[in-house]
This record gives structure tokens, C-alpha cells and sequence, in this order.
């Protein structure tokens, strides 16, 4: 743990705090679903290359978006122990191709039923050839056993972007792709045990890069990504302290881990708040953690 309450996948939390990823996949036993209460979140892949996150809360097992391969997917859960096909569900964040690309696979191979709003739906159906028997439109909660899944709009270039909260004995947010945090997205995420926010750019790192004039404005809008300060003051902004916060889709050409722990830290100090368990979330290497 670095200071300041923050761990890095590259300190094997994931094998510190799951046991995932010590060992190949052939020696993990599958997990058989239980009725026991406790959190467990996984980012299995976090970044413009792809997202995915596995929620396992009072025995319900959920994966928010799919934008790696299926194999991938399958791979990382079983170094969790968990089977693919134990999904209760796959919830979609956006139409976005680096959430949704491992779609078509994942649910021919599994057959999972596929939570998203209709427009989202409506656009990955355009974009991908996937079993559309398996869409279930959002309209409301979801009730999967006994946790209930709730939708948030968010703002992002997207039909109908959304976060997600999942809510039982404990409580799990996710709140990424947006470019602000409108007063009913921390409304939604105020509460979590656990806290998946967006932490993309560093605005000046981006404003100095490479992309193109007409990027770094998407990037920056209110429909765009989240800058390490804006997810500092989300953190500053919630009543009740998370138990664990993964700062997540961290571009890899307009960011740093050392950028963010900066940022974050300095913003968090200045304001007296002291938050505990400050995960970055990787591209390539799965984090975890556990709250029982």
C-alpha cells in the first residue's frame, strides 16, 4: 500500500485480497454460489482498451459491460473461482466498443440475459450480431435474488449512458464514461461500501498531448470522461466514506498512477477527507477487493 490509502494491481492485491491470479487457472476451485452475505468487486480490465467488472454481492453474481474477449471474461472469473456460466447477469453501461466487444461470444457461449436501456440495446443490436433473446430492457430495479440493480443516467456521448448501483447487504456503485457529475449521479452512488469512478485524464497531460483538437474537446466536455481533480471532488463530496474506491478508466496516453495518487491525495488532504483503499484499476491486470 502506497500512502495515502491507495494499492495498485501491480502489489498483487488481487492476490492478496481474492486469491486470483497466484495461480493458474486449472488449480482454482469453482466458488459454488451461496446465500452468504458480503462484496466482492473485480475489475477485470479497466481502460480504452476495454472494460469489465464482476459484482458479487449476497450470493448474485453480475459483470458490468464486456468490452474484452470473451475468453478473456471467462479466464479472469475462473481465477476468481467463478464459472461464466454462474453470471445471474451482464449489465451494459453504453454501446461504446470497448464495452460491449465481447459480447457476441460471451452470450452464444453462455446464454446470459443482457441488461441495458432499449436505446443501448438498440445500438448494439446495429453494431453486433448477438442472441437477442437474451435483452432484457431496463425500465426500472432489477431484482436478481436478493440484490437489487438500479440505473442512473449519466452524461456521455452515447444514446443512453448509464451507472449502475446494486444494492443489498451492501451497496456497489459504478460511475464511469461521464464528463460531470450531475446531483442525481452522487445521489446514486452516496452510501457504496464500494465505489467505481472514473478518474481518465490529467487535464493538463491531455492538453498537451497528441490528439487532436477536436478529441481532447470531446474529452473534456460534460458528455466526456471524468479528470483525476473532478473524481477528487466526487470523493470530497460523498457523506459516508466508502469502504473501497477503484479510480477506473485511466487512459493510457493521457494519464499517469502517479498523476492520479498525486492529484487525488493533494485534493483529499486539503480538504481533511481521509479515504481508505484507494484502488487504481488497470488495463491488463485485474484488481479486486473484498469487503465481508
Amino acid at each position: 500500500m502506497t500512502s495515502g490509502g491507495f494499492l495498485r494491481a501491480a502489489e498483487s492485491l488481487a492476490a492478496r485480497a481474492c486469491a486470483m491470479a497466484a495461480q493458474p487457472v486449472q488449480q482454482q476451485a469453482t466458488v459454488p454460489k451461496s446465500a452468504e452475505r458480503g462484496l466482492r468487486v473485480a475489475m477485470l480490465a479497466s481502460g480504452s482498451k476495454g472494460n469489465a467488472a464482476y459484482i458479487e454481492l449476497d450470493g448474485t453474481r453480475l459483470l458490468i459491460d464486456a468490452g474484452i474477449s470473451a475468453r478473456r471474461i471467462t479466464r479472469s472469473l475462473a481465477d476468481l473461482g467463478v464459472d461464466a456460466a454462474s453470471l445471474d447477469g451482464v449489465f451494459i453501461t453504453h454501446e461504446h466498443s470497448d464495452h460491449i466487444k465481447g459480447l457476441p461470444t460471451l452470450l452464444k457461449q453462455y446464454h446470459l440475459p443482457l441488461f441495458a436501456p432499449p436505446a443501448t440495446l438498440r445500438a448494439i443490436r446495429e453494431s453486433l450480431a448477438v442472441p437477442e433473446d437474451t435483452f432484457t430492457p431496463l425500465t426500472g430495479n432489477v431484482m436478481l435474488g436478493a440484490v437489487s440493480v438500479k440505473s442512473f443516467s449519466t452524461l456521455h456521448d452515447a444514446v443512453s449512458p448509464v451507472g449502475y448501483a446494486v444494492c443489498g447487504s451492501e451497496k456497489c456503485a459504478l460511475a464511469t464514461d461521464l464528463g460531470f457529475l450531475t446531483n442525481d449521479v452522487m445521489t446514486a452512488i452516496e452510501g457504496a461500501d464500494a465505489l467505481i469512478l472514473e478518474a481518465n485524464h490529467d487535464r493538463e497531460l491531455l492538453q498537451r498531448g497528441s490528439y487532436p483538437w477536436h478529441l481532447k474537446q470531446r474529452i473534456l466536455s460534460n458528455r466526456g470522461h471524468l479528470s483525476n481533480s473532478a473524481a477528487a471532488w466526487a470523493l470530497v463530496r460523498l457523506k459516508k466514506r466508502p469502504r473501497a474506491v477503484f479510480l477506473a478508466h485511466m487512459s493510457q496516453e493521457n494519464n499517469r498512477p502517479e498523476l492520479v495518487e498525486e492529484t487525488v491525495r493533494t485534493i483529499l488532504a486539503q480538504q481533511n477527507v481521509r479515504q481508505e483503499n484507494i484502488v487504481l484499476a488497470a488495463q491488463d491486470v485485474p484488481t479486486c477487493f473484498t469487503l465481508t
